[in-house]
């Protein structure tokens, strides 16, 4: 990822070649004596004509980090910058202090990390953190850092964590069964199904079902096959769409609970 933006005296390029590049829409120029490659993520772009960097979850959603709620661009402005353009309705800006060196169009990963759980409710932060480390993006040191930068109402945050889970709809659904009375197994192998995300009390399965995995007849094809090998060995198999967990959490709470309380005879 870029990183940050060069100045003129960096570019090895005469005055007009420079020119020439932002014409043809090789450079991009972002503020004054400032300039990006075309290749830069529009939202890097959109953060470094603001005279800010980008910050929060907007940076976590351009590496591929699961955030909720992205419909505003995240940015951040050091403390003590004048002059900046107006933001616009849908720009949240963050002031702080920065330790970056000047031009620098991007956040530090770990700041990024502790700030998206300052703007989002608790199990939105449990989520976005959840998917940096499945990714790799961060590891245990770099967690204790995120969490030494915040204050300490969020440190029990961190005991709900699991690195397992492959999608927010996943880390969603583990804290929704966290309040109801069951037992819960995460990504568990079963013979002749395969791994699947939840097992409850211990015949109920539970798939996180999401569109950028299982669109299109070939993948359902194959969920519906495991569902009934699943059902062979005395499992019940339900999909919960993404957009029920992530925006009607309290109505799939009450349908899952429901569920259990109508076991199946040979469960009880």
């Amino acid at each position: 990822m870029i990183r940050r933006a060069l100045t003129r005296s960096e570019l090895p390029l005469s005055r007009r070649a420079l020119r020439e590049a932002v014409t043809h829409g090789h450079l991009l120029r972002v503020r004054r004596g400032r300039y990006l490659p075309a290749s830069a993520h529009p939202d890097i772009v959109a953060a470094a004509r603001l005279g800010c960097r980008l910050d929060c979850v907007s940076l976590l959603r351009s590496l591929g980090v699961f955030v909720l709620d992205h419909a505003a661009l995240h940015v951040h402005a050091a403390n003590g910058s004048s002059r900046l353009p107006l933001p616009g309705d849908r720009v949240v800006r963050h002031w702080r202090a920065c330790a970056d060196a000047a031009g620098t169009v991007v956040v530090d990963l770990v700041d990024a990390l502790a700030q998206s759980c300052r703007c989002q409710d608790p199990r939105s932060a449990i989520a976005t953190l959840d998917s940096a480390l499945h990714l790799g993006l961060i590891d245990e040191d770099g967690l204790t850092e995120v969490f030494r930068r915040l204050p300490a109402r969020f440190a029990h945050l961190r005991r709900l964590l699991d690195p397992r889970a492959e999608s927010g709809a996943e880390t969603l659904m583990r804290l929704l069964l966290r309040t109801l009375p069951c037992s819960v197994q995460v990504q568990v192998r079963i013979n002749g199904v395969g791994r699947v995300d939840f097992v409850v009390d211990g015949w109920l399965i539970i798939e996180c079902d999401s569109r950028a995995h299982h669109e299109g007849w070939d993948a359902q094809r194959n969920d519906r096959r495991r569902d009934l090998t699943a059902a062979t060995l005395g499992y019940t198999t339900i999909r919960p769409m993404a957009e029920d967990i992530f925006f009607r959490r309290d109505e799939l709470r009450e349908t899952i609970a429901a569920i259990l309380r109508h076991r199946p005879v040979a469960a009880r």
